[in-house]
């Protein structure tokens, strides 16, 4: 048995199996599903994406695969694996996952623990670093801002370290939440975040020429608001920039010149490397303590910088590492197989959103409403969901499904890939797109 992070290629081989076997074996991926009793609007043309159904991944545990959250939650033996720890799976049964989350923390001697909240404007790359920090895609990213719309934790666990990650929905103003009619979550979770994070990473997209030269008004106002909260800087995108010395002039703009408490010698920062961390530089002058508010370009109490790509797992271990070294003396939140506290269905109805956002335009998908109605182990052992997809408009369902239903295969096809990397099982995907009347 193959150990968990060495399943990719074994599940892309799984996947590529259904084309292998030739038209009959995608055929199955049109069909026309019953309408749920009681549900509203009309079916106009259901689709069914395509099945992944390849060589299934069996365990002790029978579902998850050898070394999943549920093998380390029942102490079974576990398969031998790289130096690096591989993410526990997310179990797909949501019972499982609630009692995995109440479940006593299974501590080492010495525990010791880190609460951190990411903080950001809308799309500065959250949820994408978020998700590489975990090890597994369980938050939804899309180039669409407002993909995240409400506070949803991770955790990462190795050795004796547990670093709760809360990754928090892009700041907005009150104004464009009114104006847009999006959840007020998105305005209050951010704050109530804040109030037990431990450190603050603010993120900043530095390929948005527009926004990359100052910290936003929300975010100002929250590092001011809670200043006695220790926070880094993390420029990300820096993969996307041709003239990495743009970096110099945006790092003594959003510092104020100044990290940790000493001001920044510019000359030194030639010697930075782009995509790794920047250690704070030697004083030039007095300890700067000018106070924070939402008028400043920049904060001048950022501990570190770090420069990265969110999507370079190098650069991304070596924010982990400083992460897990950060954490202080005390009793872990969750026990070591939890991965996050989202449940089986949000996860998959998230990742379906993602899809939704990232190919539908403009304001299309953020009208469409979901609802699963079948979630259930197969006889084989593999997830089979079915979920439907309600839209306003006629017009919408026709883009939603695209033409000879093609869009709306691809978008079964992709979030089937990624809820088998979340729970490492076997999945049916199956989508059936209806008008809301």
């Amino acid at each position: 048995m193959a150990a968990p992070c060495r399943r990719g290629s074994w599940l892309v081989r799984a996947v590529l199996g259904v084309w292998q076997r030739g038209p009959e074996a995608s055929r199955d991926w049109v069909s026309r599903l019953p309408s749920a009793p009681g549900s509203p609007g009309r079916c106009v043309s259901c689709f069914a994406g395509a099945a992944f159904a390849g060589p299934r991944l069996s365990s002790a545990s029978r579902r998850h695969g050898q070394g999943s959250a549920l093998d380390r939650f029942l102490g079974l033996p576990q398969a031998s694996g790289p130096l690096t720890p591989c993410a526990p799976a997310v179990p797909m049964d949501k019972g499982e996952q609630d009692l995995l989350l109440v479940h006593h923390p299974d501590m080492p001697e010495n525990p010791r623990v880190l609460r951190v909240v990411l903080l950001g404007a809308p799309n500065a790359g959250k949820s994408t670093l978020s998700n590489q920090l975990l090890g597994r895609k369980v938050f939804p990213v899309s180039k669409k801002v407002h993909t995240t719309r409400c506070q949803a934790l991770g955790v990462i666990t190795e050795k004796e370290a547990q670093v709760v990650l809360l990754d928090t929905p892009g700041l907005i103003s009150p104004i464009k939440q009114k104006r847009h009619h999006l959840e007020l979550s998105l305005l209050e979770d951010p704050w109530k975040s804040m109030e037990s994070a431990d450190l603050v990473v603010v993120l900043v997209d530095v390929s948005d020429k527009w926004t990359r030269n100052q910290l936003s008004p929300q975010v100002l106002q929250c590092l001011s608001q809670f200043s006695q909260v220790p926070s880094i800087l993390v420029l990300n995108k820096v993969d996307c920039l041709k003239q990495k010395s743009v970096l110099l002039g945006l790092t003594a703009a959003l510092t104020e010149g100044v990290v940790n408490g000493k001001k920044l010698k510019m000359k030194q920062a030639f010697h930075w490397p782009s995509s790794t961390h920047c250690p704070s530089p030697e004083a030039k002058g007095p300890d700067t303590q000018a106070g924070g508010g939402p008028q400043r370009a920049g904060w001048p109490h950022f501990q570190e910088i770090f420069m990265l790509s969110a999507l370079c797992q190098e650069d991304v271990r070596t924010l982990k590492q400083y992460l897990l070294g950060q954490a202080r003396p005390g009793p872990w939140e969750f026990h070591s197989g939890v991965l996050t506290t989202q449940n089986p269905l949000e996860i998959c109805a998230n990742i379906i959103r993602e899809k939704l956002l990232e190919y539908l335009p403009q304001e299309v998908p953020y009208n469409i409403q979901q609802k699963t109605d079948v979630w259930e182990e197969g006889p084989a052992g593999q997830l089979m969901i079915l979920q439907r997809i309600l839209v306003p408009k006629e017009s919408h369902m026709k883009l939603l499904i695209g033409p000879k239903g093609q869009l709306i295969a691809q978008i079964a096809q992709e979030a089937g890939h990624d809820l088998m990397d979340v729970f490492l099982c076997d999945v049916q995907l199956r989508l059936s797109v209806k008008l809301l009347k």
